[in-house]
């Protein structure tokens, strides 16, 4: 019933609904686009329809708003990402003193998608970049063209991991010693992704011991030490991608968000991890919210309109520019 009333809205309102991979499937089976963030906010932008209902988190809709300041954009919740809350405006300001304290200026800052509208204009205000886990190695090759150290925030597990990749020695701000610090060529911002931070060594020692043929895929927002006993590492899409093209009788556990393992294959698919690796802020947005944001709307009383600043969307989308322009 109440998916029949929210499609009849969407038709009422001309309106485009994304959703995350990670959202609920409910909300998933009524989507127009299911994708990652990027993704959402690429198609999302290039869609003739002005009025975009975007179910993920905040960052999203502010990275569509930025690149499509034309459209309107609602959420029916405004949830908000953990890691992203993890660096607000005055860390990155409060990063920067403190690297400087130990001698360190002539850095290179780039940010995970992952962050809020006002780190990506701070990043591209100071020449940086952002990054997707599907890109970030690219953005990473091009980066140590410059020889400047690497700033990497806020997800310090995707920071490390391709520091790993590209045999660059990596520290973490607030974990490490200055020495470290000062030794490095990555510098990460300690912030991390609650959901990935559930998967574990001994989870992939379990799954192997019970199936010794099995495939391990994880998210590279997993701990280091998890992403390199992995056979396949990877960004969401490309974990659909390599799970879905496998044969179905190969048994893989997979180590990212239960809502999209749930939904890669019908059998032979596992989730690494004994709790539940549910995204409690992803898993907000339901049904009801749906509906009731679209009836506000429609009767001339929005709410959760997503709106960024001018001066933070030009320096945000400067960042989000370079990013696009080397993937």
């Amino acid at each position: 019933m109440r998916g029949t009333q929210i499609k009849q809205l969407l038709r009422d309102l001309d309106a485009l609904l994304v959703a995350h991979f990670y959202q609920k499937d409910r909300i998933v089976a009524l989507a127009d686009i299911v994708g990652d963030s990027l993704q959402l906010a690429q198609k999302a932008s290039a869609s003739p329809k002005n009025l975009v209902v975007f179910c993920g988190v905040g960052f999203m809709g502010e990275s569509l708003k930025i690149l499509a300041p034309q459209k309107e954009v609602i959420m029916p919740k405004l949830a908000c990402c953990s890691m992203a809350k993890m660096l607000e405006g005055a860390d990155f300001d409060t990063s920067l003193e403190q690297l400087r304290s130990l001698g360190i200026e002539d850095l290179l800052p780039i940010t995970y998608i992952n962050s809020s509208a006002r780190i990506k204009a701070k990043v591209g205000k100071a020449g940086g970049f952002v990054c997707t886990s599907a890109n970030a190695s690219k953005i990473f090759a091009h980066a140590q063209k410059s020889q400047q150290k690497i700033f990497f925030l806020p997800d310090r597990c995707l920071g490390v991991n391709l520091a790993h990749m590209h045999g660059l020695k990596s520290a973490i701000l607030g974990l490490d010693g200055p020495e470290t610090i000062k030794e490095a060529e990555v510098i990460c911002y300690n912030g991390f992704c609650a959901v990935h931070q559930l998967f574990k060594p001994s989870d992939i020692e379990f799954f192997r011991q019970k199936y010794p043929d099995i495939l391990i895929a994880v998210h590279p927002e997993c701990a280091p030490e998890v992403v390199q006993l992995a056979d396949f590492v990877g960004s969401t899409s490309q974990i659909i991608n390599f799970v879905q093209n496998l044969p179905l009788e190969q048994k893989v556990a997979v180590g990212t968000e239960i809502n999209l393992i749930k939904r890669l294959r019908p059998k032979n698919t596992y989730v690494l991890s004994s709790s539940v690796p549910e995204c409690p802020t992803m898993n907000e947005t339901d049904l009801d919210d749906l509906f009731s944001v679209l009836k506000a709307y429609k009767n001339h009383s929005p709410y959760n309109c997503i709106s960024v600043e001018a001066e933070v969307a030009k320096w945000a989308k400067v960042a989000l520019d370079k990013m696009m322009e080397l993937s």
